[in-house]
């Protein structure tokens, strides 16, 4: 498939904002240099998603874009664009549909800049492409089909994987004196989402119950903000666990979690990184839909009840009654983790 005499290509990408929109896109880069082993590819983004790029060896350089989430900050947008302009790129691919994306790669006079059409980014842009959605339904297939030419065949073995530093790994353990003596189960309660995409925290407290019971450890993973979340389920198991939440960065996390024996998870980020380390994953969804995002490992079981009412895409559940997560009782979950 690959050539690996063609001339050298220098790709920036303009990478998406969100942790598991991130890991997905490592598809796109293993994609360019499987094309071209020659291919340089830098990837520009905001500065929360450097430990994922550092952890994928396709990416020569992270860059990051110094602007808040939403903030349009021309003046910053011009400068980095302006900056860009020494390093030649010979193509830019736009991964995030917004205008104000596609103004940076602008400004830096990258000859080819191509993304979907998105926000009227004409002129901003000159290798448009318009989505179909029936062709490409996975968010994977949506980036990588913009690393290759129009219609192309995709390929369907792609999926993302990190590159763990042993070092590193083990500076991880140390730091929060944590041992891989016993099996490890890891809990990820949290959704940055919202509540309808959250498994409630009695329900991980049984799961938790149950490992601790069988002669395993449990840690807890999520960030300052999930710290009611897994202190209620630290309280239900007798403080059993190891509670991390809060108190890892995310590049901690990853190299922690690639020490799991088993995650179960919501649909979230620790959901996508778990997946890009090949745990084995139990995978809960509620308001959210596993078609378009799905956690691509091998062992994988995903549990959604896929009632009339989901998925409804909500941050809290329409109905007021979240069933589609609160009829998914733990024992279905412990089965799933038996079967892996």
């Amino acid at each position: 498939m690959s050539n690996n005499h063609q001339s050298a290509k220098k790709i920036l990408i303009i990478g998406p904002a969100w942790i598991g929109d991130m890991i997905m896109a490592q598809t796109l880069f293993k994609l360019l240099k499987q094309q071209n082993t020659n291919t340089t590819i830098d990837v520009a983004a905001p500065a929360w998603t450097m430990p994922l790029l550092e952890r994928m060896p396709e990416v020569e350089t992270a860059i990051t874009i110094p602007i808040k989430h939403g903030e349009l900050n021309l003046i910053k947008r011009y400068q980095l664009g302006k900056s860009l302009r020494a390093q030649a790129y010979d193509q830019v691919i736009v991964l995030p549909n917004s205008f104000k994306s596609a103004l940076i790669p602008f400004w830096a006079r990258i000859p080819k800049r191509t993304g979907w059409r998105g926000e009227s980014r004409y002129g901003v842009l000159n290798d448009i492409r318009k989505l179909n959605k029936q062709q490409y339904p996975l968010m994977i297939e949506r980036f990588m089909a913009l690393g290759l030419s129009e219609n192309a065949k995709l390929p369907q073995d792609i999926i993302p994987q990190f590159e763990i530093n042993e070092s590193q790994r083990l500076q991880a353990l140390q730091t929060f004196n944590l041992t891989t003596d016993k099996p490890i189960l890891a809990l990820c309660p949290a959704a940055e989402y919202g509540p309808a995409k959250r498994w409630p925290a009695e329900y991980f407290a049984t799961i938790a119950k149950e490992k601790l019971h069988q002669g395993w450890q449990v840690w807890l993973f999520g960030s300052e903000k999930d710290k009611e979340i897994t202190a209620e389920i630290q309280k239900q198991s007798q403080s059993g666990c190891i509670d991390l939440a809060g108190k890892t960065d995310l590049g901690q996390a990853i190299d922690l979690l690639a020490n799991a024996s088993a995650v179960v998870t919501n649909d979230s980020g620790l959901m996508h990184v778990a997946a890009a380390l090949q745990r084995p994953i139990v995978a809960i969804y509620g308001s959210s839909d596993p078609s378009f995002t799905p956690p691509l490992a091998n062992r994988i079981k995903i549990l959604r009840l896929g009632l009339s009412c989901s998925p409804c895409f909500k941050r809290e559940c329409p109905l007021n009654h979240l069933k589609c997560l609160r009829d998914l009782h733990p024992q279905q979950v412990l089965q799933a983790l038996d079967s892996l």
